[in-house]
């Protein structure tokens, strides 16, 4: 371990003296790439400083608690500091997840509950729209179908972020059923109902990334339709792109311009291009999306969110509280950290995705 941070702190030496030459600044994409490796060495190399100095410090001390007893109570405090900052320096160590700095398309989708799953599914979009603001990010709705109730049978969303942390290291987890139990608007009888709906994440993909051929692509265009297949516009604007060697299929009709849903659908297939060539060349994807939705199916759950208690519970990490209104007003930190404490957890011991 000591090697490699021997190592990183020449890096981030050298790094530093680049960033200082005025002429790196010409190329801004460059600049912008060593800045931030310059930044994600920067806490490696402070908590490595502090641990050689704690180390020469605890040297002294056992030198001179030898002459002198007063100085044997810094010994444990020291030893103490220098077993902290040997387990965060094992924590920074750990392999970044390459898509940590991208944004994210996000889709939520309505599943068993009909109408009730649908509602809840708004509940679900509103959340993720709160949690961004907390943010910082940026969100825009690329794509929503909504239901006669003002639900969502299904909305696709872009998160963008400027700064750590970023969209995809924070909302990575998000993917997967997520269940409710409430009494729906619907219901007569004030029953507790049990429905779905399931999120999918992707990072999103520069242009660069996912080359796609115009030949491999087969574009319908139609009318878009609101709730209850009423016509909300009378040209043919929503598109719909299959991207014949996969299959994929993205729609899109919230713009009312033909050319904005096409290209918010070309984001959308982009992202999804890119997360299916991910896990199809590298198992440790594919093991970290496995809980992405399949089916959303109630019995296949990540989270459960329970009104009459006010709890909310992410059955991956065994993580439960009953703040769930806040939670929907987008306090989502808790249960976010809570997931990427669990996955650090698991990386340490051997077992990570």
């Amino acid at each position: 371990m000591f090697d490699q941070l021997d190592e990183l702190v020449a890096e981030h030496s050298a790094l530093e003296q680049r960033l200082a030459d005025p002429a790196i600044h010409a190329d801004q994409g460059k600049a912008r790439t060593l800045g931030r490796r310059y930044a994600e060495l920067g806490p490696v190399v402070a908590a490595y400083n502090e641990w050689r100095q704690v180390g020469e410090d605890l040297g002294a001390a056992k030198e001179l608690a030898a002459d002198d007893a007063s100085f044997k109570a810094e010994i444990p405090v020291l030893e103490a500091r220098q077993g902290e900052l040997e387990e965060q320096l094992r924590v920074l160590l750990l392999p970044k997840d390459p898509n940590d700095e991208k944004d994210v398309i996000l889709e939520v989708k309505a599943g068993e509950g009909g109408e009730e799953s649908a509602l809840f599914a708004g509940d679900l979009l509103r959340m993720y729209l709160r949690f961004a603001e907390r943010q910082g990010w940026k969100t825009e709705v690329l794509d929503a179908n909504e239901s006669d109730l003002g639900g969502y049978k299904d909305v696709t969303i872009a998160v963008r972020g400027r700064s750590e942390p970023m969209p995809w290291s924070r909302l990575k987890y998000e993917g997967g059923v997520h269940r409710v139990q409430r009494v729906p608007v619907t219901e007569s009888q004030g029953r507790i109902h049990t429905s779905a709906a399931g999120v999918l994440v992707f990072p999103e993909a520069e242009e660069v990334e996912v080359e796609i051929d115009p030949n491999d692509l087969r574009i319908d265009v139609y009318r878009s339709s609101g709730p209850g297949g009423q016509s909300v516009n009378t040209t043919d604007s929503a598109v719909r792109i299959t991207h014949v060697p996969t299959g994929i299929v993205v729609s899109c009709q919230n713009e009312k311009s033909q050319l904005q849903n096409k290209e918010s659908a070309l984001r959308i297939l982009r992202a999804r291009l890119l997360a299916a060539a991910q896990e199809a060349a590298d198992a440790e994807a594919s093991s970290m999306r496995k809980s992405q939705v399949r089916t959303v199916d109630r019995s296949e759950r990540v989270r459960t969110y329970n009104f009459p208690e006010n709890r909310i519970s992410d059955h991956r990490v065994n993580f439960k509280a009953y703040n769930l209104d806040q939670v929907l007003d987008g306090d989502l930190d808790a249960v976010v950290q809570a997931l990427v404490d669990a996955d650090t957890a698991a990386q340490l011991s051997g077992e990570g995705s």
